[in-house]
C-alpha cells in the first residue's frame, strides 16, 4: 500500500499574488448612486473583488433615491477594490467610490495617490454626475467619462458632453460595465489620456526633460501596454472561483 499522500488534504491551486511588484498604480471609479461602479470593478478585476456592500434598509428612505434603480438591493458603504496585473513588476489597483452623498467625505482619501479617474454616468440621470466631475476638476485629477449602457442610451454622446459641460479634451465613450472587455477599454482610454497629458506637459529646456512629467508619461504608457496585453480570462480569478465552489 502506498502511504504517500493517502492522508494528505487537498492541495490549493490558488496562485499567490505577487508581493514584489515594483510599480503599483491606482485608478478611482466615481459616479452617482447605482450607476454601475461596483459592477465595473468586479467585471475587470483579476481577483475576486473586495466589496463593502450592505443591504439597503428602511433607514435609507428619504436619504437615498433608488427610483431609477428599482432592482438595487445593496449599496457600497466604503469602497470597492480590484486588481489587474500588468506585468511581472507592475500592478493596477482599482478603487470604486461610494455614490451616496453621505459617503462623499471618503472621496478625498480615495483620490490620494491616484493616477486618474473614471466617471461612470447613466444618461437617464446625468445630474447625478455633476458633483463627481466638479470634485475631480477641483483636485486637478485627469479623468474620462464612460456612459454605462445597462439600458439603451436616450441621448447621443455629443448631447451627453454638452449636458455635462465637458471640455473637448475629456474623453467620452460608451461601455457596458458588465462586460470585462468593455470595462477594460475604458481603463485603456484613461491611461492613453494620462499619457497624452503627461507628454504634453513635459517641458524641454537646454535638452533636459523634467523628471516628474516624464515619469508620469512613462507610468501611463506602461499601464496602457499592460492593459492591452491583459488576458481575456484571468487565470487567478478563475482559480479563486473554482476554490470557492469546491
Amino acid at each position: 500500500m502506498d502511504s504517500n499522500g493517502s492522508e494528505a488534504g487537498p492541495v490549493s491551486t490558488r496562485a499567490p499574488l505577487r508581493s514584489t511588484a515594483d510599480n503599483a498604480w491606482k485608478i478611482v471609479v466615481v459616479g452617482g448612486f447605482g450607476v454601475g461602479k461596483t459592477t465595473l470593478v468586479s467585471s475587470v478585476s483579476e481577483i475576486r473583488p473586495l466589496a463593502t456592500e450592505e443591504v439597503m434598509t428602511r433607514a435609507g428612505i428619504g436619504i437615498d433615491d433608488p427610483s431609477a434603480v428599482r432592482d438595487k438591493r445593496a449599496t457600497t458603504v466604503a469602497f470597492d477594490f480590484g486588481r489587474i496585473t500588468l506585468s511581472a513588476e507592475s500592478v493596477l489597483y482599482l478603487f470604486g467610490a461610494p455614490g451616496q452623498e453621505r459617503f462623499w467625505f471618503l472621496w478625498d482619501r480615495l483620490f490620494s495617490g491616484a493616477l486618474g479617474a473614471v466617471v461612470l454616468v447613466d444618461d437617464r440621470r446625468l445630474a447625478d454626475s455633476w458633483y463627481a466631475i466638479d470634485r475631480l476638476e477641483q483636485h486637478g485629477m485627469p479623468f474620462v467619462v464612460a456612459r454605462n449602457t445597462f439600458e439603451p442610451p436616450k441621448h447621443s454622446l455629443e448631447q451627453v458632453r454638452e449636458a455635462l459641460d465637458l471640455s473637448p479634451q475629456v474623453p467620452l465613450l460608451d461601455c457596458d460595465a458588465r462586460e470585462r472587455e468593455s470595462s477594460k477599454r475604458v481603463l485603456i482610454e484613461l491611461v492613453h489620456h494620462l499619457c497624452a497629458r503627461a507628454e504634453a506637459e513635459v517641458p524641454e529646456a537646454a535638452g533636459q526633460v523634467a523628471q516628474g512629467p516624464a515619469a508620469a508619461a512613462a507610468a501611463a504608457g506602461a499601464a496602457a501596454d499592460g492593459l492591452e496585453g491583459a488576458r481575456a480570462v484571468p487565470e487567478l480569478r478563475e482559480r479563486q472561483e473554482e476554490e470557492s465552489h469546491s
